[in-house]
């Protein structure tokens, strides 16, 4: 079935021209579309037909597959999960096509929305995605600012105590810039002559930039040179693909890198650049790519899309700073002296016044009653604060003298009541206003009244003292008195019990005051004093005391020695006395009245002093003589080498008996002067030898009978012999000490010396050599020996005289002999004779007899054996042995 539409017709109306539509017409022909479009709508307008069926075939040629695409976009819509997948196959693209402004605008709400909820719901994953992004700019950041700490530090501290720093810290002070600032513009000179801007994907030279007068090699070479650099350092030390070289230096030369996104820019700076360049170099890089970050991206060595560049760098070569060539700063020096001089002045005077007000402060406080609790100086005022007690100084009349403006000084003083005794003093004066009668004072940090008072103001006094804060002074009345009448009454009473306690002889013990009567008891000795005597003075009334003593017997030493003399009644030549509590006699007297004091010191009661009757002497016979007895047993016992066994008196006779030394002293001659009778004594004394040294010394001295040269003395109770002796006597010297040694006593022969005899050998080798021979059967010899016999007659007495010289003494021993033949008794006899024969012809030739010693040794010491004629003549002989003592 074929349906017809009906053409439309458009109404047209005539036009003024060619280009104008008449506007009616085509707003009905609109109203008209519109109406067959939507064949529900049933508005209706004036003057415009109703729909036509016509148009609804028109609708459907037209716009039918659009409306069916409408619906199946709006079921789409619908459902979610086909909307998703439907977007996500066509975002990708369509993203890729929009431009970067329109993707953005579109993108960012959503884009800032998830962010935000990300971070909300684990903000640590977007820390780990950004750390690996800013951790290197962030360390990098503060390494340029610690090093850039580090240069501003060593540059100020290099120059402050220098005259360029004097300079500058005025510089500083006039323009208002901190002094590290003024230091980093003046010591840190440099220069930028080259900058480099180099290709990070290639490494080719984007850009070169020269200063004036700065020189260099091809500038395509050395960006080579540093790319080469770069990869090396990263190869050989496997550094991460963002990491960068920063620095390069050479001598004076420094090379800055900055690694921007694609390039890189390289600056040459000559000197000492402060590390704020790093950051200008930094933002010239950061501008370059902004204005051309497209072209960079893509560099492939044609320049001509980075004409600007150059500009940009140019400012980079334009960096600089050079150093001052400025004079001498006179002026600033002399400022600074007068700054100086000033400073110094103002210190000196501020220092003189801080000065005198401590010495005004040390001042206040050792002012009692003044307490500094606080003291400052502030702006050139004076403030001081603290307690002063109204009675002490005042601190302003203190300022006298101090040179200190007491206009500049406030004070601020909190009255306060000080508990030092001076000030408790004036006050305890002014509030008890003390008779004259009473004295105040203080004694040892104590107020002390002294004085008589009526008893109202001892009361006042009392509370006053009892009132005296914790930690003052103490305040002592006690000796202030009473005055009242009873109180004086009691006084007197009381000095004349005291009175009475100190009497010997009498004990006090009771005593009271009752209703005006004195009542007191106790104990008196007779030949003490009578109490009722000792109560004038007292101006008390004896009518009004009452006493009741019982009488007793002091044992008072006193009491004691009056008793005595009045029994004992002591004859004049003794006399009784008080010695240490002691009662001692001295004197003599009669056995009779000796005997009278002995039984009276057995009788005195225990407790009592001692009658001491040891130094009163016995003048009766029997005593004189017993005391002259014990006075010789006395002198025997003082005596050495002599030793008291026992000894006794009896019926007038006196015996004793003991040990004597034969070399000590004789007991019957010490009995003159000691008036004993010597036929009342009867001695027997034992002989025995004493080992006291003088007496060892005297037997050694006559045994030994030492030479001249030899001294034997008693030295710290040792026998000492000191000298020279020949060797003979030294033996016996050393067997006497040997001896002696068992016995305890000690005799040192250490200091003996061998006596040097050199000269006597050679004689005393002739004189032994010499012998007198004899005829068989006869005692003298023969004419032939007379010769000889003169010979050694001069010898003898040659030796004997040297020897003497020498201080010893020479003996000689004449020895005779006999042979073999006849009976041995006989040739004993005649050996003898024959010595005594030549003892005789010596002596008669001058050799003194005393000298001459003789034996006879018959045949027992022959000096040949006998087995010939001439062996029995050689034997019969006398021989001569030398000794020296």
């Amino acid at each position: 079935m074929t349906s017809t539409v009906d053409p439309i017709s458009l109404p047209q109306r005539a036009a003024s021209n060619d280009t104008e539509i008449d506007r009616a017409a085509l707003a009905r022909l609109l109203v008209e579309i519109a109406r067959n479009v939507d064949p529900d709508h049933h508005a209706r307008f004036d003057g415009v037909p109703t729909a036509d069926r016509r148009m609804e075939t028109l609708r459907q040629l037209l716009v039918g597959r659009e409306i069916s695409e409408l619906s199946r976009v709006t079921h789409l819509l619908g459902e979610p999960e086909q909307l998703a997948t439907a977007v996500g196959g066509v975002l990708p693209s369509a993203a890729a096509r929009a431009s970067h402004a329109q993707l953005g605008e579109a993108l960012a709400p959503a884009v800032e929305r998830a962010v935000q909820r990300s971070i909300q719901k684990s903000p640590r994953t977007l820390t780990d995605i950004l750390y690996p992004v800013f951790l290197p700019a962030i360390r990098k950041s503060i390494g340029e600012k610690i090093d850039q700490t580090f240069q501003s530090l060593n540059e100020t501290l290099r120059h402050i105590f220098t005259w360029h720093g004097l300079k500058w810290r005025f510089e500083s002070w006039r323009t208002g810039a901190s002094f590290s600032e003024v230091v980093l513009k003046h010591s840190l000179v440099y220069r930028v002559e080259h900058v480099f801007l180099i290709s990070r994907n290639s490494g080719l030279l984007i850009a070169h930039v020269t200063a004036d007068n700065a020189t260099s090699e091809d500038p395509q070479l050395i960006s080579s040179m540093l790319s080469a650099i770069q990869d090396f350092v990263k190869d050989s030390f496997n550094e991460k693909e963002q990491s960068s070289l920063d620095t390069i230096r050479f001598g004076d030369l420094r090379l800055w890198s900055e690694v921007g996104q694609f390039a890189t820019l390289v600056s040459v700076i000559r000197g000492n650049p402060p590390e704020e360049l790093h950051e200008i170099v930094r933002d010239v890089l950061l501008r370059i790519h902004e204005e051309s970050s497209e072209a960079l991206g893509e560099f492939d060595g044609d320049g001509s899309q980075l004409a600007g560049v150059e500009a940009q760098l140019q400012t980079c070569v334009e960096l600089k700073q050079e150093e001052s060539n400025q004079g001498f700063p006179w002026l600033v020096v002399a400022v600074a002296v007068l700054f100086l001089s000033l400073a110094g002045g103002w210190f000196f005077l501020s220092w003189q016044s801080g000065q005198r007000w401590q010495a005004y402060v040390s001042r206040l406080g050792t002012q009692p009653g003044i307490i500094v609790s606080e003291q400052k100086i502030r702006y050139g005022q004076f403030y001081i604060a603290g307690l002063r007690d109204p009675l002490a100084a005042d601190p302003q009349s203190l300022l006298s003298g101090t040179q200190v403006d007491p206009a500049r000084v406030h004070s601020q003083w909190q009255f306060y009541q000080s508990l030092e005794p001076e000030f408790v003093l004036k006050r305890l004066t002014a509030s008890l206003a003390p008779p004259d009668s009473v004295r105040l004072s203080i004694v040892n940090d104590r107020i002390v009244a002294e004085g008589e008072a009526p008893a109202t103001w001892i009361k006042r006094a009392q509370a006053a003292a009892q009132q005296l804060s914790a930690g003052g002074p103490v305040f002592d009345i006690s000796r202030v008195r009473d005055v009242s009448p009873e109180e004086r009454e009691a006084e007197r009473w009381q000095a004349y019990v005291s009175r009475l306690g100190a009497q010997p002889g009498i004990i006090v013990a009771e005593q009271k005051i009752r209703d005006g009567q004195f009542y007191i008891a106790g104990l008196r000795d007779p030949l003490g004093a009578d109490p009722q005597s000792l109560l004038s003075g007292t101006q008390i009334d004896p009518a009004r005391v009452h006493s009741q003593w019982q009488f007793y017997q002091s044992l008072e030493p006193a009491f004691v020695l009056k008793r005595l003399m009045a029994s004992l009644y002591p004859p004049d030549t003794v006399r009784l006395s008080i010695v240490n509590d002691r009662i001692v006699a001295e004197g003599e007297a009669p056995d009779t009245w000796i005997d009278r004091a002995r039984a009276a010191a057995r009788q005195l009661s225990a407790g009592g002093p001692e009658f001491d009757i040891s130094k009163v002497r016995d003048v009766s016979p029997e005593a004189r003589a017993a005391e002259h007895w014990q006075y010789y047993v006395s002198r025997l016992e003082a005596q050495s080498g002599i030793i008291v066994a026992q000894q006794t008196a009896r019926g007038g006779h006196f015996y004793i008996s003991g040990l004597r030394d034969p070399l000590a002293a004789d007991p019957q001659a010490l009995l003159s002067g000691t008036e004993v009778d010597p036929a009342r004594v009867h001695a027997q004394w034992q002989f025995y030898q004493s080992l006291e040294p003088e007496f060892v010394l005297k037997r050694l001295t006559a045994s030994l009978t030492p030479p001249k040269s030899v001294l034997l003395s008693i030295v710290q109770g040792r026998i000492v012999v000191v000298g020279e002796a020949p060797v003979g006597w030294i033996n016996r010297a050393r067997a006497a000490a040997e001896q002696l040694s068992a016995d305890g006593v000690v005799l040192d022969v250490s200091q003996l010396r061998e006596l040097n005899l050199a000269e006597l050998n050679h004689l005393r080798e002739a004189i032994q050599a010499t012998d007198i021979f004899f005829y068989s059967g006869k005692a003298v010899p023969g004419p032939e020996q007379t010769p000889v016999l003169d010979r050694l007659a001069d010898q003898l007495k040659e030796f004997a005289q040297s020897a003497r010289k020498s201080g010893v003494t020479a003996r000689f021993m004449l020895t005779g002999h006999s042979d073999g033949t006849g009976r041995e008794t006989a040739n004993v006899s005649i050996s003898a004779a024959r010595a005594e024969a030549v003892r005789a012809l010596l002596n008669r030739r001058g050799v003194a007899p005393e000298l001459l010693l003789v034996r006879g040794a018959g045949t027992f010491e022959p000096v040949v054996p006998e087995n010939s004629q001439t062996g029995s003549s050689t034997n019969r002989r006398v021989s001569v042995t030398v000794n020296l003592d």
